[in-house]
């Protein structure tokens, strides 16, 4: 009988210190993914070109740490290009993942600072090369 309390209590500890540690509330990254696609010549309409959700999934977006650019998360913008991700405090670099269809992206990784119950607006922008 008292093997069992034993094991319950052990296990009681080890749910209360998964609890305690995860305890710090979570900040949040939000923000637009723009896709710049310049062109020579504008079309007749002066229309700017229009972006699906198949255009931003070409775009995954990845959150390092910035201590050891260890990928903590990736994330996709949905059809209007917006995101947004719950993240514990600390220091990030927001980043592009891999290369948009037949060519490589170019964007400008963007440093971050994520605090308790704090929401941080970060905008990402993309250069296809497409011009």
């Amino acid at each position: 009988m008292r093997f069992k309390y034993l094991i319950l209590g052990c296990l009681l500890l080890i749910a209360g210190a998964c609890l305690a540690s995860d305890s710090a509330p979570v900040g949040f990254l939000e923000g637009r993914l723009r896709i710049l696609a310049n062109k020579e010549v504008e079309l007749a309409e002066g229309n700017p070109p229009k972006f699906s959700a198949a255009d931003y999934a070409e775009c995954p977006l990845i959150i390092l740490r910035q201590d050891d650019k260890k990928e903590i998360a990736r994330l996709m913008a949905d059809e209007n290009g917006k995101y947004r991700v719950a993240l514990p405090p600390g220091d990030y670099i927001l980043d592009v993942q891999g290369r948009w269809p037949k060519g490589h992206v170019r964007a400008k990784p963007q440093r971050f600072t994520i605090a308790s119950n704090q929401t941080v607006h970060v905008d990402m922008y993309v250069d296809t090369g497409i011009r």
